[in-house]
Parts: structure tokens; C-alpha cells; sequence
């Protein structure tokens, strides 16, 4: 079945969600902050590798840089988008709907939690991509690695940031579900030059959205988001 690849990722991240509140309860504080810096630079060095991996070619047994141009250029066009539409506030601001719904008004960390979580898991070629695969073909694999990843990932953050992570399925069903009916809709798939741009540009944001963990309130991440739709543009005109 076509979306059976989102369904199971919002499932396992539930499921991460609701086992890392479970165990987040019988945390200290101390271990709370020790392990959302350890998830940052998990998250850090994941951002890393995934950007190298596109940036760096070897031919003829010289390294050669490349994209670097795009990315410069996605960032900063991306950001000046997302600022203006300031998709930080409103992501914040559905953050705090979320909050007063689910009767967590009490807790400080919610909207954090949420925002943290819904970037870590959103950003990266693999939802795209494993969206894409799920809607042409049916094909949900991608997304199936993806969801242990997220499981893991939430399970982690809900321990050391609260229940706002575990609403992070939403977004993920959103997006990932969107792309899938996009898919499902047209008959031709994402060139890989495209793909290539996406996954480069999104590493970037992921590894902000490390930063982040580890010095809270570094970057604005939500509003380098548009970064990622200019990567894809440019890889059809240049």
C-alpha cells in the first residue's frame, strides 16, 4: 500500500516517544542535559558526514569540492525567505497550540521539545527521497530504516526533553505524506542532481539543528527551510 512508509515512521516515533517518556521520568536532571548534548553531537555529526558525502568527489585520485556554490547561494537566498515568511514563530506558535490541546501547559520544555524533534526528523533526504520511492512505487523501505532511526532518535529526546517530542509524528506525517501524494500524482521521479542538491543543503540544517542541542538557540533552523526547495531549483537551471 502507497503511505504505509509514513504510517510506519509516525508509529515508531510514537512508540520512541512514549518509551523515552517512560524512562525520562526516573532521569535527573543532570543525566537529562548530558544526554540531550550527546544527541546533539550525534545529530552534529551526522549533518557532517551527509554534507561531505555530496561535497567531496575523488577522480583520478585527487579530491575535488563541489556544490559548494549552491549551497552558499540556497542558505543564504533560503534564509532571507524563511525569515521574511518566519516559519520559526509559526512552527513555535503550533508548538503552543499543541501544548494548551494535549494538556501540557505545565511543562516548559513542550514547545522546545517539539520544535527540536520535528527538525531532527523532517530534515534529510531520506524522508524525501523514501517519500518519493513509497509514492512511485510502493517501495516503503527507505522509510522503514528511516522510522527505526526516528525511534531511536525520539526515544533519546523525549527522555531528555519531554512529551513535545513525541507530537513530532505530525509534521513528519505532513510532509512525508505530502511528498507521497505528490508522487503518487506525477509519473516521473526526482532527477538525481536534485536529489544530490536536497540531501547537501538539508545536511547543513541537520547539523544546525545539532548546534542547537548542544548551544540552544544558535540558528533559526525552521527558517533556513527554504534553503532546501532553492538547492532543488538550482539543480534544474545550473
Amino acid at each position: 500500500m502507497r503511505g504505509l512508509g509514513t504510517l510506519i515512521n509516525m508509529a515508531a516515533i510514537i512508540a520512541g516517544g512514549l518509551l523515552g517518556l517512560f524512562f525520562g521520568s526516573f532521569l535527573k536532571e543532570r543525566y537529562r542535559d548530558s544526554l540531550i548534548k550527546a544527541n546533539g553531537a550525534a545529530v552534529l555529526f551526522v549533518g557532517i558526514s551527509g554534507t561531505l558525502q555530496k561535497m567531496i568527489r575523488i577522480n583520478g585520485g585527487v579530491v575535488e569540492m563541489e556544490g559548494a556554490m549552491m549551497m552558499v547561494a540556497s542558505l543564504a537566498a533560503g534564509v532571507v525567505i524563511g525569515e521574511f515568511i518566519n516559519i520559526e514563530d509559526r512552527l513555535e506558535q503550533f508548538g503552543e497550540w499543541l501544548k494548551q490541546k494535549s494538556g501540557s501547559s505545565s511543562d516548559a520544555e513542550f514547545v522546545n521539545g517539539f520544535v527540536t524533534a520535528s527538525l531532527t526528523v523532517c530534515i534529510g533526504a531520506m524522508a524525501i527521497v523514501g517519500a518519493i520511492q513509497d509514492g512511485m512505487t510502493g517501495d516503503y523501505t527507505t522509510l522503514a530504516v528511516k522510522a527505526i532511526l526516528d525511534f531511536l532518535i525520539i526515544m533519546v529526546m523525549t527522555a531528555s526533553m519531554g512529551k513535545g517530542c513525541i507530537f513530532s509524528a505530525i509534521p513528519v506525517g505532513i510532509l512525508q505524506g505530502g511528498v507521497t501524494l505528490l508522487a503518487i500524482a506525477f509519473s516521473s521521479g526526482m532527477p538525481q542532481s536534485a536529489v544530490d542538491a536536497l540531501s547537501l543543503v538539508g545536511n547543513v540544517l541537520i547539523f544546525c539543528v545539532g548546534v542547537n542541542l548542544i548551544w540552544p538557540k544558535t540558528f533559526r533552523v525552521a527558517n533556513m527551510l527554504p534553503a532546501v526547495v532553492i538547492a532543488v531549483i538550482w539543480s534544474f537551471f545550473v
